[in-house]
């Protein structure tokens, strides 16, 4: 049996792996771990059978024999503790690759999310616009901060890590702004994320899956 990854039944990105379980499948691919899904729909999400899984009735779940994990950020650190080649053998090299995950999902994400939350539901708001500029401001001073971080650097520690995984793609949902171009090594570090094979695999598997769903 391989570990399952519970996904949306109807991914709102429509195949543009935007939505939580990419990272998870993205890190699947690094280790060379095969998967395999199952969809939920919205409704599905908030029954109760879900809810024993996730009890914020989301996505993604990792589940693997009696082992049931939430949250994708904690599904990466998984996998990369149970594979190989997500983390330095050291263990300050670890460390830092764990400080830089939790900086993805607690220092970047955090801003990133306000800015959809402002553009997907609060887009008919009459302070839409000011809204979205302060949170954009706040964004510009978060990837001021990571690039100045990350410099001339390929990756964040070292090699590429379980902490590249998420930051990348905490990025790529910006990729509909100029917010990261403003920053050349940013923009360069999520194309050299987005080159890598076990990404292609990962966007590819999760993009064919959102097509047969409409196919």
């Amino acid at each position: 049996m391989h570990p399952v990854i519970t996904v949306f039944a109807a991914s709102p990105d429509e195949g543009r792996g935007l939505a939580r379980d990419m990272p998870v499948r993205w890190a699947m691919e690094e280790v060379g771990q095969r998967y395999e899904v199952m969809p939920v729909t919205f409704v599905e999400m908030k029954a109760e059978a879900h809810l024993a899984r996730q009890p914020f009735g989301q996505i993604p779940v990792f589940e693997e024999g009696e082992l049931v994990l939430f949250e994708s950020g904690a599904i990466v650190l998984h996998i990369a503790e149970a594979g190989s080649g997500l983390l330095p053998d050291d263990a300050s090299g670890r460390a830092r690759v764990v400080a830089w995950m939790f900086a993805a999902v607690g220092s970047i994400e955090p801003v990133v999310v306000q800015r959809e939350s402002a553009i997907y539901l609060e887009g008919d708001e009459p302070w839409h616009e000011e809204r979205l500029a302060i949170v954009e401001d706040r964004i510009a001073d978060r990837l001021g901060e990571l690039a100045r971080a990350l410099g001339e650097a390929d990756w964040l520690v070292g090699d590429f890590s379980a902490a590249d995984i998420l930051m990348v793609q905490i990025l790529r949902r910006l990729e509909d702004s100029s917010l990261i171009e403003l920053h050349a090594n940013l923009s360069a570090y999520v194309e050299r994320g987005k080159a890598r094979p076990a990404f292609q695999r990962a966007f590819a598997a999760q993009k064919a899956f959102f097509e047969r769903r409409y196919d």
